[in-house]
């Protein structure tokens, strides 16, 4: 019973701490890092951080050869490509509206599983898509002056394709998490995925003024590091080992209202009724397509594990 519940617990704390990570996010970049700059950060001190726990902890760190152009392909789509649109995107948008838009994954995920995998789509899941999207859309065209972005537009789209990138990597990990362990995995992601990110964001890293960055801004950075990018994972996996991904992935549905509360208190941000009706619209998709689904089919189940 204890242990259910510790994992109860660490599956709310992961997705508290993911929420929060988009306020924080906007409050380092791009006053104080550039975007591309905070990714060379933020994954390459991950890196550091899991293979610290592999020598703590060592185990065997081998890949089979047959795997290893997968784990290139997850690594550029759930790291890479994910990771750069996902911080750039919320540079510009508001915190509110890429909380909301990530609600959608499971869609995405699930639409490209039927593209990828020829997984059947029933009815309730083509309408779950469909109302998904639509509230996506709303969200994306509403017009609307927002204090905390500078192109909201244009942002929402980034996050959109940061969302469709992901859906790809959660779909093609799946055999990869199915023959390793999920630190295993996350930690060879992150690893490869580092040196698509280094050429992409190494000039923006050097020319960080370190010193002129306040304490709220090293919090902020220390938050997005070490909280979003490797602290929720473990309480992510821990959920997932003593919960199943079914129920560890129904939690992704509390991380719009904790980003809003948070960004309201921290950013000044405003919770407007269309925004509402559009994030109604994207939660009503995502439970429809997740309606009655098997936790061994569930792939958004997953997405927990893996999202910063």
């Amino acid at each position: 019973m204890s242990k259910t519940r510790n994992a109860h617990l660490a599956a709310l704390a992961a997705n508290i701490i993911f929420a929060a990570s988009f306020s924080f996010i906007k409050i380092i970049t791009p006053q104080y890092i550039a975007p591309f700059g905070l990714n060379v950060a933020r994954v390459g001190v991950t890196v550091i951080l899991f293979w610290i726990l592999f020598a703590l902890k060592p185990s065997n760190a081998a890949i089979n050869r047959k795997d290893w152009g997968r784990f290139i392909i997850c690594a550029l789509a759930g790291v890479a490509i994910n990771q750069v649109l996902f911080v750039k995107g919320i540079s510009l948008t508001s915190s509110i509206h890429a909380s909301l838009l990530m609600l959608a994954s499971p869609i995405f995920i699930t639409l490209i599983a039927a593209w990828l995998l020829k997984e059947r789509l029933g009815k309730k899941t083509v309408a779950g898509m469909l109302l998904g999207i639509s509230g996506a859309a709303f969200l994306i065209l509403m017009r609307q002056e927002m204090k905390t972005a500078t192109d909201p537009v244009l942002g929402d789209l980034l996050i959109m394709m940061n969302a469709i990138s992901y859906a790809f990597y959660m779909v093609l990990v799946r055999p990869l998490m199915a023959a390793y362990s999920p630190i295993h995995v996350l930690r060879w992601v992150f690893t490869i995925g580092m040196f698509f990110i280094l050429p992409i964001g190494w000039n923006q890293f050097v020319a960080v003024d370190w010193a002129a960055i306040p304490p709220i801004g090293w919090f902020s950075l220390a938050f997005v590091i070490i909280g979003a990018t490797f602290l929720a994972y473990l309480f992510s996996i821990y959920a997932l080992q003593h919960l199943g991904a079914a129920v560890t992935g129904n939690y992704i549905y509390t991380q719009p209202f904790f980003a809003a509360v948070i960004a309201m208190v921290f950013l000044g941000e405003d919770f407007t009724i269309q925004k509402g009706i559009a994030g109604m619209l994207i939660f009503t998709g995502v439970f429809l397509v997740n309606y009655k689904r098997n936790a061994n089919r569930s792939v958004a189940g997953l997405r927990v594990v893996e999202k910063p």
